[in-house]
Parts: C-alpha cells; structure tokens; sequence
C-alpha cells in the first residue's frame, strides 16, 4: 500500500509592490524543488500569478510611516488576527513573511510559540535604529533572510542571547540588472542626442513620499535650469496617482515643459541619464547597480522626524544605501531640512562632473557583483535546509 504524499504548504504574506515583486521570484524558486507544492496568504498580482492563493491583496496595504498607517490600523490589527487564526489552522511547513516587517514580525511571534517555522525575507533595519529589536526578531523567527551584506555581519555580532540565524542571499534587484548598461541605445529609446546631458529624477513610489518631496525636486530643476538651460530631465513615475502629482506641482514651478514623464521603466530611464535625484530607498540601489552618479534625499513626516531626533533612534552613519554598502560616503545624501534646491543643484552639477567618475562606476561594479547571488534560489535553499534541519 502506497502512503499518500503530504504536500508542502507555505504562507507567504507579502504588503507591497517590492514584496509582491519577491515572493512571486521566490514562489517560482521553491516549486523548482518541490513542483507540486501549495503556497497561500496575503499576495500581490505577481505572488497570484504564481500560483499563490490570496487571502488578503497585498496591494491594499500600501501605507508607509507613522502619519499614513494611524487612519488604517484598526483594520490592520482586524486581519493580522484573522490572518494569525488562519495560519495555526493550517499549520504550514513555514511562514515566510516578505518585507512589510512590523506585520510579519509580530505574528511569526506568535505562531512560532506553536511550533510553526518562521521567516524573514528581508530584515527590518534593525542596525540603522533601535538595534534594541533584535531580541524580540530572535524571538519571532528562525531565520532572517537578509539581502544586503552588513545585515548578516550585524546579526553575527550580537551576543549568544540575541543571536538570529541570518543568512545573506544577496538582493533580487542586483541579479535583475546587468552588470553593464548600454547607455547609447537607452539614449536613442527616449530621443536623447549623444551630446545632451540628462537627469534622472526619481522621487518616490508612494503617494506621500512624492507629496513630501516633489516641490523641492520641482525647485531644483528650476535652480539647474539657470545654470544650464540644454538640461534634460527625464522622470519614471511609479504609477498614475504620483504622476498626476508629481506632473501638477512641476507645472506649478513652472517646468512641467522641461521634464519628461514616463511610466516606469526606471532602469531605462537611470541607463539613458548622466546622473540621478532620487529618494532614498530601492531607487539608490537602482542608480548604483545601473552605475550612475547621483544625489540621495530623504524627508520624513514631522512625527517621525521628531522622534528621531528626540530619541536619538537613527545608528547608521548614513541613510543612503550605496554609502551604507561602501561603508563611506560614495555620494552626497541630504536629509530634511537640507532637501533644498540651493543645496541639491550644486550637489547634481558636481556629480555630472565627477572628475572620478570611473573610479566610482568601479566602486559600484564591485558592489554589483557582491550583490549577485540569485537570490530567489538562494532564499529557497536556505527556507528548505531550515526545514530539513528542524524534522
């Protein structure tokens, strides 16, 4: 008589675009190794589109700071007990939560006090601000999976109380983009002539990161426009509710005519460009890994800003990612009250004419490659040799 063969079921919960975009590479990487396997939870169109029944959309729940998750936390605090109800009823082989950490963290937390296997694909930034956290994610999970280098070097510094299983598996992005970018044919793609100098602006995917900077990107490209009026300006917008936005407040400063808008397509567009201004966050990591120049900015909300500085959360010695991974300051990077078109202009100007700029782009390569692991099977591997170690 032949046993019939348990299926391996996994829970992914995923919050937002960039945790759609992995849980979706990471669900293919799985079924590679076990083809008739069931994955569930919260899921974005790409996680549905492989194979991944939704419990929840992820796309509806795209907030971001303090100020933008008050007015959404009861009905967040209504599905994460649903969701924790959901998953001690299933008991599945692990639960991988994808990102959106604060969710994930704290219901690992409790289904892991049940024996389930728990999951971090992506960690908090527990070694920029309240390092402190590191006890309750050893508590809450079994593994951390972590996509940028200094994050495991981080975990393995901890003492043995606090010590958490990291494994780095390098970043999904790194592995998307070629180690080389032709920039003629990037160039010839949006009409570019090879003479014209171009800047990339990216400010921001969500809705209130855009509202948070738009004006002073606006200014900026006015302030460059007098010193250099062949300038161009190419912008990739996220989607239709921060073009509109963003396409409203350059018409206010009176630009609009200057700066091409186009609908995603950020590598393209970063490939096309000499240099880039762009939020703080995947699009410096973008900028770099496309290897060009740029100026890194980051506004918070007033409440969060405050306390911040009031509690002295911030530990890291920078926020931009690529000075983050030099462990020195590649590019210049601005935080709030200095996000200002007086001081971001003259910072563009100088990185269009960076008299290292090769000694940078090789920075940037060697970056690239450390990055690129394939970290979808990577990810995979460690999730299966986690539950191979525990049976």
């Amino acid at each position: 008589m032949t046993l019939p063969v348990t299926q391996p079921h996994f829970i992914l919960v995923a919050g937002e675009t960039s945790g759609d975009n992995l849980g979706a590479q990471l669900i293919e990487a799985l079924r590679e190794q076990l083809p008739h396997a069931r994955f569930s939870g919260i899921a974005g169109p790409k996680m549905r589109a492989a194979g991944c029944e939704a419990w929840e959309r992820a796309e509806d729940f795209a907030v971001m700071g303090l100020l933008e998750v008050l007015p959404e936390l009861p009905r967040l605090l209504w599905i994460r007990r649903q969701l924790v109800k959901r998953v001690l009823a299933e008991r599945p082989l692990v639960y991988i939560g994808v990102d959106f950490k604060e969710f994930n963290l704290t219901v690992a937390k409790r289904i892991k006090r049940a024996g389930i296997r728990t999951v971090q694909y992506v960690s908090p930034q527990v070694w920029a601000w309240r390092q402190g956290r590191v006890s309750k994610i050893a508590q809450a999970v079994d593994q951390v999976l972590c996509i940028l280098p200094f994050e495991k070097q981080f975990y393995d510094s901890q003492p043995p109380e606090r010590r958490v299983d990291a494994r780095f598996v390098g970043h999904p992005l790194a592995d998307r983009i070629p180690l080389q970018s032709e920039q003629r044919d990037a160039r010839a793609e949006f009409g570019l002539a090879s003479e014209t100098q171009c800047v990339a602006l990216l400010p921001g995917s969500r809705r209130s990161e855009v509202a948070r900077l738009s004006a002073d990107f606006a200014a900026t490209v006015a302030w460059l426009l007098a010193q250099r009026p062949a300038l161009h300006f190419i912008a990739p917008m996220a989607g239709p509710e921060v073009k509109k936005f963003f396409a409203a407040t350059l018409a206010r400063a009176g630009v609009a005519r200057h700066v091409t808008l186009i609908d995603g397509r950020s590598q393209e567009v970063l490939t096309a460009c000499d240099a880039a201004l762009v939020a703080s966050g995947t699009a410096s990591l973008e900028a770099l890994l496309v290897k060009r120049p740029m100026v890194v900015v980051y506004r918070a909300d007033p409440i969060t800003t405050f306390l911040f500085s009031a509690l002295q959360l911030m530990k890291a010695p920078f926020f931009a990612l690529p000075n983050l991974l030099a462990g020195r300051e590649l590019v210049p990077e601005f935080l709030n009250r200095q996000v200002r078109a007086e001081v971001l202009g003259p910072a563009l100007l100088t990185q269009l004419e960076r008299s290292d700029r090769k000694a940078l782009l090789d920075v940037f390569a060697d970056i690239h490659r450390a990055l690129k692991r394939d970290a979808s099977r990577e990810s995979a591997q460690a999730i299966l040799d986690l539950t191979k170690s525990a049976t």
